[in-house]
């Protein structure tokens, strides 16, 4: 779950996982899913719920991962199990028991249905939309007018100091090193680069590959194992006989064949047998493997063959720029750590040492900081007692592989409310925007009661009109206010007000209540609330499952 969120949010995740709290919660809410499916796995068993293996093949056979060109591919089969961690007997366990319990899913959410008065009544509703006209009344024109008085400015002032509290701030030296910086400073010679190509001519070669077929008999019977190799012995068929005796279903269709394979790919006791075979339809003795027994045959051969030198210079000189630059980083972090730290009171003799120069900072904060700065690491070590107070060098902190900084704190200044005289053009700014509001929320709600009383002279009195009618639906910034207002009767208009995105005063009039489901989209309605009812009844036998079963969490510190 974790690399999922690392996936999708990146270094954002990374941050969210600095805190306690949210680690805290993060790794409950995974566990409750757990808790969940285990819960829901014993309520199928309870009601008996099963699935055979023949739905377990099939769904095997189906899955989109284990095929190649549409079809079911054993090679990528066995290859993806082996990277799981999964047997073809436990992947099978494993898929048995998801079926099943997305077969009590299925009856729970299956078993929803909607009145069609029901979807006609939730659908108008849903789909509603509303006629209405806006004026806006612009609190900026009002900010603009205000008088303020040096006792209202000293009054807010105080109110609301924390508004003008300047952060905790330092001033900071830092020497950076990453090896992507040093890649600039690596050459590599084009004799380098034919060297390496001659000495690791197999890295640029593509593996001898094998075209194999097998017969598999799983489990422990070496006699029936045996019984089928002396038939082959005899003149029997090999795809004849795969396809009626072998127990890899996957192959068995196709007479055993496993397409093509290389080293590394498949299980060690079948490889070192099948890469033993020498010539085309070499037939193996049986070969015992984690699977069962295995009769090999090889089908046909593919000979290593080595890429053009002028294909892969490049890639292999850029290798070799990436290696020197890493290895050259950890040079360098070794004598960098070590002077740092026999030099502590200053990095001017570690900038010598690794030949990177010591950038500095003005007074900043944790907001505004240089970006390697903002690392958490790197921030508690700026306010440690030793580097913000002591002025000592900190340590070597990696802020990313092959990334390392060092940081001084060359000043620092507390936390402070500003003077009054420093920040009065913002108090006055603030307090005017503030007055400027009210000024315009009063004049809302002024227009609103002589309307709803019939006094529209009260727009023109006040240099406000309403612009043309529009209509809306659920999505409008205006919905949470315009869909609590009453529906009007008798043609005559109803007011309120709310507020735009920039914080002006709206006056609404709400005209016209539109309530027709467009009968395209009853079915949507309708599966929508089915799946809305769905997941409350899931929700409702989570709920009964676990208040009829004991569950107990056991806190673990690190």
């Amino acid at each position: 779950e974790r690399n999922r969120m690392q996936a999708q949010l990146g270094d954002y995740f990374s941050q969210m996982l600095a805190d306690p709290a949210y680690v805290e919660s993060f790794r409950k809410s995974v566990l409750d899913r757990m808790i969940n499916d285990v819960l829901l796995d014993q309520q199928a068993e309870a009601l008996g719920l099963r699935i055979s293996d023949e739905q377990v093949r099939s769904m095997i056979l189906e899955m989109t991962q284990f095929q190649s060109n549409g079809q079911f591919d054993q090679e990528i089969y066995q290859a993806s199990l082996r990277r799981a961690g999964f047997s073809p007997d436990t992947f099978a366990e494993y898929m048995r028991r998801e079926l099943v319990r997305e077969q009590l899913l299925n009856a729970l959410q299956t078993s929803e249905f909607t009145l069609p008065g029901e979807v006609q009544v939730q659908g108008e509703l849903f789909t509603q939309t509303r006629d209405i006209r806006t004026v806006a009344i612009d609190f900026e024109e009002f900010a603009k007018n205000v008088e303020l008085t040096d006792e209202e400015i000293q009054d807010y002032y105080k109110a609301n100091q924390d508004n003008f509290t300047r952060p905790e701030q330092a001033k900071v030296a830092y020497i950076e090193l990453s090896a992507e910086a040093l890649k600039t400073q690596i050459e590599v010679s084009d004799e380098e680069v034919q060297k390496y190509y001659d000495e690791h001519l197999d890295k640029y070669s593509s593996e001898e590959q094998r075209r194999v077929a097998h017969i598999l008999v799983e489990g422990d019977d070496e006699a029936k194992a045996q019984a089928i190799l002396d038939e082959l012995n005899n003149g029997a068929e090999f795809a004849t006989l795969a396809e009626e005796k072998s127990d890899d279903f996957g192959s068995a269709e196709i007479g055993g064949d496993l397409g093509w394979i290389e080293r590394d790919v498949m299980d060690p006791a079948f490889e070192e047998a099948a890469f033993a075979l020498e010539n085309v339809g070499d037939v193996s003795e049986l070969v015992k493997s984690d699977f069962g027994y295995h009769i090999i045959k090889l089908e046909e051969l593919k000979d290593s063959v080595a890429k053009p030198f002028a294909d892969v210079a490049a890639e292999i000189k850029q290798e070799l720029v990436d290696q020197k630059a890493v290895d050259k980083f950890y040079e360098l972090q070794n004598e960098l750590e070590r002077v740092a730290f026999e030099y502590p009171d200053s990095l001017d003799d570690a900038s010598k040492a690794v030949d990177q120069e010591v950038k500095t900072t003005g007074f900043v904060s944790q907001a505004d900081a240089p970006e390697v700065l903002r690392n958490p690491a790197v921030m508690q070590a700026i306010l440690s007692p030793e580097v913000k107070e002591d002025g000592l060098n900190s340590e070597a902190i990696e802020v990313a592989p092959e990334h390392i900084v060092v940081v001084r704190v060359e000043e620092a200044r507390p936390e402070t409310v500003l003077p009054l005289d420093e920040v009065r053009d913002q108090v006055v700014t603030e307090l005017s925007r503030v007055k400027g509001e009210q000024g315009a929320l009063e004049l809302g709600t002024k227009v609103v009661a002589a309307l709803k009383e019939g006094k529209t002279e009260v727009l023109a009195e006040n240099n406000l009109a309403f612009g043309e009618k529009e209509t809306v639906d659920r999505r409008s910034p205006f919905a949470q206010t315009v869909f609590a207002m009453a529906k009007p009767v008798e043609g005559k208009p109803v007011y309120a007000q709310s507020k735009d995105l920039e914080g002006n005063v709206v006056i609404i009039e709400l005209d016209a209540v539109n309530s027709e489901l467009d009968s395209a989209l009853e079915d949507q309605v309708a599966m929508q609330m089915e799946r809305s009812s769905s997941q409350q009844d899931l929700s409702s036998v989570l709920a009964v499952l676990r208040a009829n079963t004991d569950i107990e969490y056991f806190v673990v510190s690190n």
